[in-house]
């Protein structure tokens, strides 16, 4: 399970440092591609597969599921640490994800999410969180 909040920067030639806490659960080899909410997902080869799985067993008739399966895979690279425990982002996700210099690094559960510092300012704004609570109960989350 990846959990936490680290700031850290990219540098001029895309190189990302990931936490140490985030690099042994990702293991040797893993999968970068693109999120929702304008990140960028990391997962580990094991998740990335059984979600790989889920996207195939979508119909390819329907449009919808089509586009889903590609933002997903088309924008997909996989990644090794190298010995300063960096992974190059390519030049297409950092320009998705809007990064530039500052970066968040947030562990979401089966994955971590990768942020410019400005869009997770804007998409953690949590001063409604108390309605969003409210709302996760329909989806059977009770605190």
């Amino acid at each position: 399970m990846f959990m936490g909040e680290y700031n850290h920067t990219i540098d001029a030639k895309g190189r990302l440092i990931i936490p140490a806490k985030f690099r042994e659960p990702l293991g040797e080899e893993f999968v970068l591609t693109r999120g929702l909410d304008g990140c960028l997902y990391i997962y580990p080869m094991d998740e990335w597969e059984a979600f790989e799985e889920k996207l195939r067993a979508l119909p390819l008739t329907n449009k919808d599921a089509r586009a889903f399966s590609r933002f997903f895979v088309a924008g997909a690279t996989t990644c090794e640490l190298d010995k300063q425990g960096r992974i190059l982002v390519p030049q297409t996700l950092r320009e998705f994800a809007g990064l530039e210099k500052d970066v968040i690094l947030a562990g979401s559960l089966s994955r971590v999410e990768v942020w410019s510092k400005e869009k997770w300012s804007e998409n953690c704004d949590y001063d409604d969180m108390n309605s969003i609570a409210a709302g996760m109960e329909n989806m059977g989350i009770v605190i």
